[in-house]
């Protein structure tokens, strides 16, 4: 057992200590083909576990795929080696010669590589099983303009896996618009799979740029083989055009921007409390949606505004990008009169005509009336109109002049005695029923139509039907409050009671706005009621106090 151990010591001892004493970098293929990948293989001669070339140098010249790493261990009539090597995949867009430079690992460096990229002809592309095709909507742009970018790769031979890089451009940012299609197209009398992706190109600042295209590496099946195939697609030259100096206000490029409104009901006479839902959508080509600005409508006296949530939406259609701004707004009149609701006007920069443009929506005038079940004593309440004023002094005018017949005096003495004596026995008799009244009343609690009100408010709220319940809430408010226009806001002000304030909105959320708004009918009844009983209790008193 001893002779073993030191026999093992022996032999460790004897072994060779490996350290890396050779780097050696070499390629698959030399000259190359533009838009075409190559290895590049860099070998050390020993295991390498914490140490690696540097390939961020590459970068600069040449298209860089994936690494992989491998070490391999050789033991040849006792003789032992060691090999660890990176293979990195490499491509370069045009045509030239090139330096792959010297890597360094644990000290020891490689000799550089005289690299020669022929130019690929492009008819011999074009009768490729694989190829790229890059374009773009439009080869100026002005700065935050949208342009739309299409790749398209074609396949002939049946697609086994590979990778599709994206597109890159300095200073502008490139998102992918949707999910890639798929479809076939003949190129030549050849058929090939097509793989389209599209593209939203925002050049952030002035200049000439270009866009790199993307690069295809993957797998293909031939004749029950597996080969490796790449491809290149051509640069795109853009020109980016900057703001012009004489814009004012929020940075809007675009060949068309459209604005329009509907309304609900279309009619421009209206009761009081009647709800009108505005709906703008405001329809911009060639920018995104995050640019579309927000409309503000300004505040009208005697009309309230219950803004409901925007909705921005973007698409592409026939190579353009569409985005378009919904914005809905419920308006609920107070007062009746005569309304204009103003212009509304968004500015924009047309990039065809070079200069600036507005889209406007022209001022719209609405007429409100009052509600239909207002009471005649409202409606009598109201000012005369001048040409009514006229009308009525010319009456009394009129009246005025009117010769009065002459009867005789002793015929108008006995009238006035009838007269008086007819007036005196009517005081006798109301003092009389007063005093009996007080003597013989008691207090009583009758069912007054504000009770018939609320009954009917609780079956609309029984059944959840909240514009059948408003109108009710409306005439009871009303019946309550003696007022035509504002009756609600009045049984508001007298409650005095935040919740019922609070239902309310919700209430009139629920009716005016497009999005559902859960609202407690229930509660509102539940709050009015109590509000009805107080009110009773403090009646029961002053009589009590009546009768002390």
């Amino acid at each position: 057992m001893v002779m073993r151990l030191i026999c093992c010591l022996l032999l460790i001892s004897a072994m060779p200590s490996w350290a890396v004493t050779q780097l050696q970098a070499s390629v698959d293929k030399n000259p190359v083909l533009a838009g075409e990948f190559f290895m590049l293989n860099i070998s050390a001669d020993d295991t390498i576990k914490n140490d690696q070339p540097d390939t961020s140098v590459l970068l600069k010249d040449f298209v860089v795929g994936r690494t992989s790493v491998s070490t391999r261990t050789n033991i040849i009539n006792g003789s032992i080696s060691k090999e660890t090597t990176w293979s990195i995949k490499l491509m370069t867009r045009t045509a030239g010669d090139y330096t792959i430079p010297a890597f360094s690992v644990a000290g020891v460096s490689s000799a550089p590589i005289a690299l020669k990229v022929a130019e690929r002809s492009k008819d011999a592309q074009q009768n490729n099983d694989i190829f790229i095709k890059a374009s773009l909507s439009s080869d100026s742009l002005f700065v935050q303009e949208a342009g739309l970018y299409t790749v398209k790769l074609y396949l002939a031979k049946e697609l086994l896996d590979g990778n599709l890089s994206a597109p890159a451009m300095p200073d502008a940012q490139l998102s992918q618009i949707g999910k890639q299609t798929e479809n076939y197209e003949l190129v030549d009398g050849k058929r090939y799979l097509v793989i389209t992706r599209e593209y939203l190109v925002q050049p952030q600042k002035s200049g000439s740029y270009t866009i790199q295209a993307p690069t295809f590496q993957g797998r293909i099946r031939q004749d029950y083989r597996q080969l490796d195939v790449s491809a290149l697609g051509d640069n795109v030259d853009i020109e980016i055009k900057p703001i012009p100096s004489d814009y004012q206000g929020a940075w809007l490029p675009s060949e068309l921007v459209n604005l329009d409104e509907q309304w609900q009901p279309a009619d421009d006479t209206v009761e009081v409390g009647t709800p009108i839902t505005r709906t703008l959508t405001l329809t911009a080509l060639g920018i995104t949606k995050e640019q579309l600005p927000d409309i503000e409508l300004p505040e009208i006296k005697g009309i309230r505004s219950y803004p409901d949530e925007k909705e921005n939406n973007h698409l592409v259609r026939d190579g353009r990008v569409i985005s378009q701004q919904t914005a809905s707004y419920a308006l609920l009149p107070q007062m009746p009169g005569t309304y204009t609701l103003p212009e509304v006007s968004v500015p924009w920069y047309n990039t065809k005509i070079n200069r600036i443009s507005y889209a406007t929506l022209p001022a719209r005038t609405i007429t409100v009336t009052p509600s239909s079940t207002s009471s005649p004593a409202a409606v009598a309440a109201q000012p005369l109109t001048p040409l009514q004023s006229a009308t009525t002094d010319t009456a009394a005018i009129s009246y005025q002049a009117t010769p009065i017949n002459q009867y005789p005096l002793w015929l108008i003495i006995i009238s006035v005695i009838g007269y008086l004596l007819w007036f005196i026995t009517l005081i006798l008799w109301w003092r009389s029923q007063s005093q009996r009244s007080l003597m013989q009343a008691k207090p009583t609690v009758t069912h007054s139509d504000s009770s018939i009100s609320l009954d009917e408010l609780k079956k609309h709220a029984k059944s959840n039907d909240v514009s059948a319940f408003y109108q009710a809430l409306n005439r009871y408010a009303m019946h309550l409050t003696k007022q035509s226009s504002g009756a609600i806001d009045k049984l508001e002000q007298l409650a005095d009671n935040a919740q019922l304030s609070q239902h309310i909105a919700k209430l009139r959320a629920a009716l005016y706005s497009p999005n559902d708004t859960d609202v407690d009918l229930i509660a509102i009844v539940g709050m009015l009621e109590e509000q009805r009983k107080v009110q009773k209790k403090s009646q029961q008193a002053v009589l009590k106090g009546l009768y002390k």
